[in-house]
């Protein structure tokens, strides 16, 4: 009866209460749209899983089935950080992405970057050389401009197209754009892992596709087996794109997101 009496006679609900049930939902909410089309999502499912199995074995005497879920759940926390440290990585950045939270001062030659950019990845591929060109967006790429050679210099097609031309040192790896300035050249990139790719992307493919897997950047891909531009945006690939294509692609993904957000 005391049991009957407390589920019935619970006090009213205010409005703290309701932004309470708001900010949880909304939490929530987004902590499936990170998880969803990841193996995070296999993960959430099996740990419900245990969950409902956890709840049985508390109302039915399953004692070592108990014990043994109790002392696995020790070691979940650890395990979900090692498995899932690109997926929590991309979470927080995209955390930190909050509009309060963008930053100031955006350049007013995004346009004349991206023009400089498309010439370059037509001549480019007319001339059958490979490239990789990465423009940061919200998501800085402080780490990864370190691990190649400084540059801090103006876009301009002539410097992108001679950074990879075959015989120079700084051919190999990728250029990185940042705040419409080349910071660094013959920078290196993580190598996506995902099975589900063409067997004819090469290196420079699955460097773009595995750096926009882990941030919000922008990169352009010129092959020089096939002479064909690709951009790589939120891991996946856009193949096979006319100059004026892949312009219409970055004023969208770039000129007019940093509009929105001025």
């Amino acid at each position: 009866m005391d049991r009957l009496h407390t589920l019935f006679h619970r006090p009213p609900v205010t409005w703290w209460d309701a932004i309470d049930i708001l900010v949880v939902s909304i939490l929530i909410y987004e902590a499936l749209k990170l998880i969803r089309g990841t193996r995070a999502v296999q993960m959430a499912i099996g740990s419900v899983l245990v969950l409902i199995l956890f709840s049985f074995s508390n109302l039915f005497p399953l004692q070592t089935v108990n014990w043994l879920i109790r002392n696995a759940l020790l070691y979940v926390g650890f395990a979900i950080i090692v498995l899932f440290q690109s997926d929590i990585r991309r979470a927080l950045a995209n955390l930190g992405r909050a509009p309060g939270l963008r930053s100031l001062g955006r350049s007013e030659r995004t346009a004349d970057t991206i023009e400089e950019v498309v010439t370059a990845a037509d001549l480019l591929a007319k001339d059958r050389k490979g490239a990789l060109i990465v423009i940061e967006r919200e998501i800085g790429l402080r780490n990864y401009v370190e691990s190649g050679i400084p540059v801090d210099a103006a876009v301009s097609y002539d410097l992108l197209t001679t950074i990879f031309e075959p015989k120079t040192r700084l051919h190999d790896g990728a250029v990185i754009i940042q705040e419409d300035r080349v910071a660094a050249a013959a920078c290196f990139l993580p190598l996506t892992v995902s099975p589900k790719l063409d067997r004819d992307l090469g290196t420079r493919h699955r460097a773009a596709i595995g750096l926009t897997e882990e941030c919000d950047a922008v990169a352009v891909v010129v092959s020089e087996e096939r002479g064909e531009i690709s951009m790589a945006t939120n891991g996946s690939l856009e193949r096979r794109l006319s100059p004026e294509a892949l312009r219409q692609r970055l004023r969208t993904m770039v000129l007019m997101r940093k509009a929105r957000h001025d």
